[in-house]
């Protein structure tokens, strides 16, 4: 399946007017290196963001980005605006995160390493994910840099659709609609995803906030 979104062109035109990003890969579409490069610099730091909780380690977090943007520029001239800009880039990288934990699988190799990103909205987007999962703040005095590691196991309890729906939601703040495009899925089981998620992060992450009590990754 290819990577190139096919739409009316009315459509196309109205992401084209709306998104400036659409209007930047068009840019790339006609060989702008500049455009293709003010890409990259808007989306790597996210991108490596969410890949990383999605594979666990950071070098190949940032491996998985820079082959997420090659195929980006390798499909350059099929690209037509059908949605968001980063609903199409999302929903490449989520092809390549999952190439690549299923070749994880196969060597027996997961495993979860917790390593700071240096990247204070992310930590910022991990507190409030584990106060709106479990719906309480925290009893007792904790540590910045602890509440990232704990949240971050946390999530990574989560199965796969789970963890991406929840990071694309919480980290990206795309749409049901955008995350159902994404995944390829239905809007309504997108929704149903994510209830169960936080369900699991609450169950999760209250006995930390209680009693210090962290979660088990395994």
């Amino acid at each position: 399946m290819g990577v190139g979104l096919a739409t009316s062109e009315p459509a196309g035109q109205t992401y084209e007017q709306r998104d400036p990003d659409v209007r930047l890969m068009l840019d790339v579409r006609a060989d702008n290196a500049a455009a293709f490069e003010e890409l990259v610099l808007r989306y790597q730091n996210r991108l490596v963001t969410v890949l990383e909780h999605l594979v666990g380690r950071r070098e190949l977090a940032e491996d998985l980005a820079q082959e997420t943007f090659l195929r980006v520029y390798r499909a350059r001239k099929n690209y037509v605006p059908g949605s968001k800009f980063s609903t199409w880039l999302y929903t490449i990288a989520n092809n390549v995160a999952s190439n690549a934990l299923r070749s994880q699988r196969r060597r027996r190799e997961v495993h979860w390493e917790s390593k700071p990103t240096g990247d204070s909205q992310a930590v910022m987007s991990l507190d409030q994910l584990a106060q709106a999962a479990s719906g309480q703040m925290p009893t007792r005095q904790i540590d910045k840099a602890e509440m990232r590691d704990v949240v971050r196991m946390a999530v990574e309890t989560l199965g796969e659709r789970q963890r991406l729906a929840v990071l694309l939601n919480k980290f990206e703040g795309m749409s049901y609609e955008e995350i159902a495009q994404t995944m390829r899925m239905t809007t309504k089981a997108v929704k149903s995803l994510l209830t169960r998620a936080r369900v699991n992060l609450r169950e999760v992450l209250e006995p930390y906030l209680e009693r210090g009590d962290h979660p088990d990754p395994s």
